[in-house]
């Protein structure tokens, strides 16, 4: 997908619809919608064309349990315009093309996934709106962050990846903790694929991060991560060490994410910190933390996976 441009008019038209609008009139879906249910998706395909000769596949995840549906408010109505066009002014990364993800819990939520298509335009914003906010999770102080990560794993393709042997970007964002093993059961139920045995977020981090740079921002905003944040933490940081990035401000989402791109791209951090004003700059420095560029891969990769939709 992705062969179109984004278009800072069609997104200041989409944000004026927008506005006035009440979260439940925003996202009024009340079920999943068929074309974000990953039931049987072979992959989401992020590809060149002429508008976007240089594709880079962004996954954004979004935990939409709880009160956690403020992330996906705030990211329809001021984050993603944000989001899509820093990247482009700042060009960490070449022609982004983004997927959105909407993560409830595998162990009781009807939807525990869902996915849009990479796109480049507007689209971006209209299949985010589509998510449905379920509103679920359970009692077992996770939700299921590693759901994006088997998908973007086994169904996904990037020509960033197989052409250029550069790796996309994946974000989830939550407040709770890591995720326990994805049993074969849920895979089946929600992805219709066969595994015979539990997978480990170790394992399934160790898999996604051949092609994506993984990171989670954590949102200390909320009402878990309030109460947990002494726990939460600790937590991600032992799976993901720099890359758990604390985020103070769920309404600076897109700016955190821009700047991680930036670091890992090769950006000092504190260039990057004093690139942006007054309280954003400390929202991103409390989230950068330690974070460093990332060692440039050696070689160019190219692979033959066939282009399904």
């Amino acid at each position: 997908m992705g062969h179109a441009r984004w278009s800072p008019t069609d997104w200041a038209s989409y944000a004026r619809s927008s506005a006035g609008k009440s979260r439940a009139e925003l996202f009024d879906a009340r079920r999943i919608d068929p074309a974000l249910d990953p039931k049987g998706v072979a992959l989401r395909e992020a590809r060149d064309s002429a508008h976007n000769p240089n594709s880079t596949g962004i996954v954004i995840g979004l935990d939409v349990t709880g009160s956690m549906g403020m992330i996906a408010d705030a990211l329809a109505r001021h984050g993603l315009g944000t989001l899509v066009e820093e990247v482009l002014a700042r060009k960490p990364v070449p022609d982004p093309q983004v997927m959105v993800m909407g993560i409830g819990d595998a162990f009781c939520d009807q939807a525990p996934l869902q996915v849009t298509q990479f796109e480049a335009d507007i689209r971006i914003a209209q299949q985010l709106q589509a998510l449905w906010l379920e509103h679920g999770g359970g009692g077992n102080d996770s939700e299921s962050y590693q759901l994006p990560w088997y998908f973007a794993a086994r169904h996904t393709a990037m020509d960033c990846f197989e052409k250029r042997g550069r790796k996309g970007y994946l974000f989830t964002v939550g407040d709770e903790m890591p995720p326990p093993v994805l049993l074969p059961e849920q895979i089946a139920r929600i992805t219709g694929d066969g595994e015979e045995r539990p997978l480990s977020p170790e394992a399934l981090l160790a898999e996604v991060e051949k092609k994506f740079h993984v990171f989670h921002l954590i949102v200390e905003e909320g009402s878990y991560a309030r109460g947990n944040l002494d726990r939460v933490v600790p937590a991600w940081q032992r799976l993901l060490g720099q890359k758990a990035l604390r985020l103070a401000d769920h309404t600076k989402l897109a700016e955190v994410v821009v700047s991680a791109i930036q670091v890992t791209e090769g950006v000092d951090a504190g260039t990057v910190t004093g690139s942006w004003e007054g309280k954003t700059a400390a929202v991103v420095s409390r989230a950068l933390g330690a974070l460093v560029p990332e060692a440039p891969r050696r070689g160019l990769f190219r692979f033959g996976f066939g282009r399904r939709a």
